[in-house]
């Protein structure tokens, strides 16, 4: 996706170019094959689900054939990871890679350690706080109540609205995505606003949850044993054995840089 003279243009495939993607299955299925996959067209040619969907579809409404309402779908079928994954943009990771991420992008810390060792901020606290807990025995645990973005925004004291600490916090949509980018919260549907008269309105809102709730606190770290480095690498190296003509700096804008020692 780009902008040429004021328009957006969405590279894809031709309509009956046999390569095309059909279906939200065929990108699930291509997700599991190669492991990750970004939506959109990035600086490595051919490596998005974009540049293989036909282009007058998007943003159509068509459930059957606009790759936007697939995202939507793939989300909510929870097979495979849907976020704000790769460069601060929309993307998908199979679960089998997912734990790799986790721990590149975490540097193998849950939120609460993270926290505790002044690694996160107060804002993204705020955030986690209706993610995060402690059961009856004083153990983590991940709750799985299905909040609106737009609704997390207010209850989490961000712009207006109720004030938290003395102050309206700022930036939530950059806190979101950053805590997307450290896999610390996936997006798992969409679902429109209802209005006091019990109607939906207007464009369908991201509803997130932390990856543990989805797939468990063991599948998602069991990579933590590992050097973040050594996960970092396997995806590097992952992207080089499928585009092989890739350079090291695009790879490294998309995937993100390799983590301090």
């Amino acid at each position: 996706m780009s902008i040429e003279n004021g328009v957006w243009i969405m590279r894809g495939m031709a309509w009956n170019d046999p390569y095309r993607i059909r279906s939200w299955q065929e990108i699930v299925s291509w997700i599991k094959e190669v492991g990750f996959l970004p939506l959109f067209g990035n600086d490595i040619a051919g490596f998005s689900a974009e540049e293989h969907t036909a282009p007058d579809y998007w943003w159509t409404g068509n459930r059957e054939q606009d790759p936007w309402e697939w995202r939507e779908i793939i989300a909510a079928d929870r097979e495979v990871a849907y976020g704000k994954f790769f460069d601060k943009k929309a993307g998908f990771i199979s679960v089998e890679w997912l734990p790799y991420f986790a721990n590149f992008r975490r540097y193998g810390y849950d939120f609460d350690a993270r926290w505790e060792d002044g690694l996160a901020s107060r804002r993204e606290k705020k955030i986690m706080d209706f993610y995060v807990g402690e059961d009856e025995n004083g153990d983590t645990c991940f709750k799985d109540d299905m909040i609106l973005s737009t609704e997390l925004k207010k209850l989490a004291g961000f712009g207006g609205g109720k004030k938290a600490e003395g102050e309206r916090l700022r930036n939530y949509a950059g806190i979101v995505t950053q805590l997307q980018m450290e896999t610390y919260l996936v997006i798992v549907d969409f679902k429109k606003r209802v209005n006091k008269r019990k109607e939906e309105y207007g464009m369908p809102v991201s509803i997130m949850l932390p990856p543990e709730s989805v797939w468990g606190y063991e599948t998602v770290t069991s990579a933590y044993s590992e050097d973040p480095r050594a996960s970092w690498e396997r995806i590097m190296n992952r992207v080089r054995e499928l585009y092989p003509g890739a350079s090291e700096s695009s790879i490294m804008n998309l995937i993100g840089k390799e983590p301090h020692s």
